[in-house]
This record gives C-alpha cells, sequence and structure tokens, in this order.
C-alpha cells in the first residue's frame, strides 16, 4: 500500500470523499437536519495536500487532505474503506500528511472529529494527537472532538 499525492479534483480522491459523507450522514443521520456553516465546506483553493491510498493492487481505499487554517494546517475528509480497515491504512495517511504538513512549514496540525467515531478517536490519541479546545467553526456542532500534534 502506497501513499500518493493527488489533486483534490482526482476521480478516486472524489469517490473516497463521496463515500465518506454517505457514512457519516448514516452515522450521524439522528442528529437531524443540522444547518452546518459553510466554513465546513472544504475550498479546493484552501487545500494543499491530497493523499489517496492505493493498495498493491492499484485499488484506491483511503483519502487525506491539509487545508489552511491560519496558522495551523487542518487535516480534512481522513477515511479508509471500511473494507480495508485495521489494516494500517489510516496509519500511513496520517503518516503522509504529517510529512506533508512538515514540508509545508506547518508547526502543528489540527482536526476535528465527532464523539461517533471512536475509532477515529482511538487512532488519533495512538498516534499521539492531544484534545484541544473546540475551534471554530466546529463549536457550531454538537458532539466535536478536536485534536493536534506538533509536526517537526
Amino acid at each position: 500500500m502506497n501513499v500518493e499525492s493527488v489533486a483534490w479534483d482526482d476521480p478516486a480522491a472524489v469517490r473516497l470523499r463521496e463515500a465518506m459523507s454517505k457514512e457519516m450522514g448514516e452515522r450521524y443521520a439522528d442528529m437531524g437536519d443540522f444547518d452546518f456553516p459553510e466554513d465546513f465546506s472544504v475550498s479546493p483553493e484552501s487545500v494543499v495536500y491530497t493523499g489517496v491510498a492505493i493498495t498493491a493492487g492499484g485499488v484506491p481505499v483511503g483519502h487525506v487532505a491539509l487545508r489552511r487554517l491560519g496558522a495551523d494546517l487542518e487535516i480534512k475528509r481522513m477515511f479508509v474503506a471500511p473494507e480495508h480497515r485495521g489494516n494500517g491504512v489510516a496509519t500511513a495517511l496520517l503518516e503522509a500528511a504529517e510529512g506533508a504538513a512538515a514540508r509545508l512549514g506547518a508547526g502543528r496540525v489540527v482536526l476535528q472529529t465527532g464523539d461517533r467515531q471512536p475509532d477515529a478517536v482511538r487512532l488519533y490519541e495512538r498516534e499521539g494527537y492531544t484534545p484541544i479546545a473546540v475551534y471554530p467553526p466546529y463549536h457550531l456542532v454538537p458532539n466535536s472532538l478536536c485534536y493536534m500534534k506538533h509536526v517537526t
């Protein structure tokens, strides 16, 4: 498995983000029709890195992106296809994003996840991410959890 840097609009990246949106929609369906702020959408102009994990057989199985958020870089749209979870894909995606962030001169990366994603929380904490105060715009969303990690 390899993580390749691709364009935000790469077809495999788009398909993986669509799969993530579908899964998260199902996972948080009972929250009702929450009106997400505009800051929740990811402007392609703000994205400085997009990585897609690809198996040895050429199958795209994971996605991660970095966007500028003030002085930090923010991990966005971290996703591993369900049938490939537990095989190190998420760790490889995080390592690729952290490496890209360091190359881009970021001092740290931040991220937001939800309390209904305990698998993600375990991954982030295992990989050295520490909890921080919920930052805007996620302070408007119930169940938000935010983390950071220094990168070098």
